[in-house]
C-alpha cells in the first residue's frame, strides 16, 4: 500500500494484495514450503516493482506470525531480499498488535467506553482491548495509548484449518476449531473491568481481517466485493451469529462460487468463522464493526506520526490564520 498524507488522514496512491498462504505446513513441519516460498517471492517481487515505479523513498516492510514460527523463517527473508530487493523486518507479536490498533483508530465509536479489537490472521490472531473510559478527548492515532491489554494467539485460519480440515466441515469440525481457538484464549485474563465495562453496552468489537469482511460482504448480499460498502459496516451480534450460520450450512462449491469469499477463500473462511465464535461467546459484545484495512494502514499512519506531516500542517494553518488577521 503506497499513500500520501492529507490533512485528516491520508490518502492511498496504489494497493496490491494476493493471498499466497506462506504459512502453508508450518504448524506440522515447522519450516515455510517450497510452493509457499515461491508465491510470496512471485508476489513480492511485484511490490518492488511498484514501489521502483512510484519512486517510494520512505517505507516499512514487515513480516508477521509465519517468519516468526518458521526454523527457515530468516533463510527466507535472507532470500527475499537477495531475489527482489526488498528487507522485511520479522516483528513481534506485541507490534503486530499495536499496529492492527494504529491502522482501525478511526473507526472507533466516539462515544464507546471501549474497544474489544481482534485481526485473524493466517497463522496467529490478535486480541487487543482498548479501555476508553479516562481518554479525555482523545480522537484519531492517540487512542493507541489506550491500549489496556493484549495478546496474540499462535492459531489462524491457515494452520486451524490444515489441523481441522476445511472443505468439508461438518457441526463437530466446526465445534472442534472452536474449542481449538477458545483454549488458547483461557490465559488471556482481561479481569473484572472488561467484564462491567461489556456490561454497560458501551464496548463493541471491531474486527479487521478477511474472516470479518466476508461476512458483511454476505450479509450485504454483495453481487461482488465492494469496500466502500464493507469498511465501517456495523453488524449486530445476532446478525454475526446468523452470517456465521449460513457459511456453515454452505457446501464448499457454494463457497468457491460466492463473490465475496471465492476459491482463495473457499476451505479457510470457516476456520476464521470459528475464532470469532470463540472469541464472541468469551465477550459478548452488541455490536461488531467491520474494518478493511489494518497493519498496512497501521504502519502508514505511525511512518506519517514520526514524520510529524499532520503536526506540521497544523502548525503552517495556524501561522497562516495569524498572519491573515495581521
Amino acid at each position: 500500500m503506497i499513500a500520501r498524507p492529507e490533512e485528516r488522514g491520508f490518502r492511498v496512491v496504489d494497493a496490491y494484495s494476493r493471498i499466497v498462504r506462506l504459512g502453508e505446513g508450518v504448524g506440522a513441519n515447522k519450516r515455510l514450503g517450497d510452493a509457499a516460498m515461491e508465491r510470496a517471492i512471485d508476489a513480492l517481487a511485484n511490490c518492488h516493482r511498484k514501489l521502483a515505479e512510484r519512486g517510494v523513498l520512505r517505507s516499512r516492510l514487515i513480516a508477521t506470525e509465519a517468519c516468526r514460527a518458521a526454523e527457515n523463517g530468516d533463510e527466507f527473508i535472507a532470500r527475499v531480499q537477495k531475489e527482489t530487493g526488498l528487507a522485511l523486518e520479522v516483528v513481534n507479536r506485541e507490534t503486530e498488535a499495536r499496529l492492527a490498533v494504529a491502522g482501525c483508530v478511526s473507526l472507533v465509536d466516539q462515544q464507546a467506553d471501549g474497544v474489544i479489537l481482534f485481526d485473524i490472521g493466517g497463522g496467529s490472531s490478535e486480541i487487543v482491548w482498548l479501555d476508553l473510559r479516562n481518554r479525555c478527548g482523545a480522537r484519531g492515532f492517540a487512542l493507541t495509548r489506550f491500549i489496556r491489554s493484549w495478546t496474540s494467539l499462535p492459531v489462524g485460519v491457515v494452520n486451524l484449518a490444515e489441523r481441522h480440515g476445511g472443505v468439508d466441515v461438518t457441526h463437530e469440525v466446526f465445534e472442534a476449531m472452536v474449542a481449538d481457538a477458545a483454549g488458547h484464549l483461557e490465559d488471556f485474563n482481561l479481569g473484572d473491568d472488561l467484564t462491567h465495562a461489556i456490561a454497560t453496552g458501551k464496548v463493541h468489537m471491531l474486527g479487521t481481517s478477511g474472516t470479518v469482511t466476508t461476512l458483511a460482504g454476505v450479509h450485504l448480499g454483495l453481487k461482488r466485493y465492494d469496500r466502500r460498502r464493507v469498511d465501517g459496516a456495523w453488524l449486530e451480534d445476532d446478525q454475526v451469529g446468523a452470517m456465521i450460520d449460513r457459511l456453515r450450512e454452505m457446501p464448499y462449491e457454494e463457497r468457491v462460487e460466492n463473490p465475496c469469499i471465492g476459491a482463495d477463500r473457499a476451505d479457510l473462511v470457516l476456520a476464521g468463522c470459528a475464532i470469532l465464535e470463540a472469541i464472541r461467546r468469551r465477550w459478548s459484545c452488541s455490536r461488531l464493526r467491520v474494518a478493511d484495512r489494518g497493519l498496512r494502514e497501521g504502519i502508514l499512519t505511525e511512518l506519517m506520526a514520526a514524520d510529524g506531516v499532520w503536526s506540521r500542517k497544523t502548525h503552517g494553518r495556524r501561522n497562516g490564520r495569524q498572519r491573515g488577521r495581521k
